[in-house]
């Protein structure tokens, strides 16, 4: 019945396949999940906080609330990553772009729906951190964050995160090893599949250190070994994802997530999203192309310290 009603309003039925459904597989006879997939999604990570524990929309509220987010608004309206670009000029605006539809009111999984509060120790790091960063925020690149200086998008994850527009990503597999690239910053991540132990605690990349298994037909990601300028909502160098992606249907991939770090956050928690099969082709997204707002930041910082020096110089004289 759900399924049907799904299908009635155009939303993906996330929430399980049809029994008679059967995943493709490759030659070596694992799930198929390669393609060119998006996580653009109108679900927010955390629940607002009016649906109390409404965990699922029903199917006329999920119709409402689509026919809601979809309206395009014009740009000086928009806020966030939004308003620097006209979308529907390049056909970026949510309402011209695959969207991962699902019932759920948050990603977050559970009666909250929302990420669990810092510990004492979290908060105490987060303040140091910003206390010793104020003022000496434009004092060179290295001050400012690693998304801005084009490293990785914090979005990139893991855990993997819609972002504001250009939210692709694709799957190449082998028997030995998948790929997960996302175009924003255009990162891949190689997985090995082999079950070989993670790198030692002295090694840290910028994505982490991801190792994977197949647990019947879902494949399971576990990644550590972060770096300490890894920032997933105040979760630093400890933080531990656990990813599993399970193809339900022949356009849908169910991605479900925890994580876990008992020196940021009280208690680990999980989300859930999908992944919608997109027709493709990933168009490059050249971060450091035109990217002004770094040098011209840095450039504005040198030039009131040289006022803020000739107005000390003349107050001495």
């Amino acid at each position: 019945m759900i399924a049907r009603c799904l299908a009635a309003i155009g939303l993906a039925a996330v929430a399980g396949a049809p029994p008679a459904w059967t995943p493709p597989r490759t030659p070596d006879g694992h799930p198929d999940l390669q393609g060119v997939w998006t996580n653009a999604t109108i679900t927010p990570l955390e629940r607002p906080r009016e649906l109390g524990a409404k965990e699922f929309f029903t199917p006329e509220e999920a119709a409402e609330d689509r026919k809601r987010a979809l309206v395009p608004l014009p740009t000086a309206q928009r806020g966030g990553t939004e308003a620097h670009y006209e979308f529907t000029q390049f056909g970026l605006d949510r309402s011209q772009a695959q969207i991962a539809f699902s019932l759920r009111t948050s990603m977050i999984v559970g009666p909250e729906g929302r990420v669990p509060p810092l510990t004492p120790e979290a908060q105490q790091r987060n303040a140091e951190r910003a206390a010793r960063n104020k003022g000496h925020e434009f004092d060179g690149p290295e001050n400012r964050g690693i998304q801005e200086r084009c490293i990785v998008w914090g979005n990139e994850g893991p855990p993997m995160l819609p972002p504001g527009y250009n939210s692709f990503l694709q799957i190449v597999q082998t028997p030995a090893y998948v790929m997960i690239e996302q175009e924003m910053i255009h990162d891949g991540r190689i997985i090995p599949l082999d079950g070989r132990p993670h790198l030692p605690p002295s090694i840290r990349r910028w994505l982490g250190d991801s190792r994977g298994r197949w647990e019947g037909d879902t494949l399971v990601v576990d990644t550590t070994n972060f770096t300490d300028q890894t920032n997933f909502r105040g979760s630093r160098e400890n933080l531990h994802v656990v990813e599993r992606l399970t193809r339900v249907d022949d356009d849908t991939i169910r991605y479900e997530f925890t994580v876990d770090d008992p020196t940021t956050w009280t208690a680990s928690w999980s989300a859930e999203l999908p992944l919608v099969k997109d027709k493709g082709p990933i168009y490059e997204y050249a971060c450091h192309e035109a990217n002004y707002g770094m040098a011209n930041n840095l450039k504005g910082a040198r030039a009131k310290e040289k006022a803020d020096e000739g107005a000390k110089k003349d107050n001495q004289q």
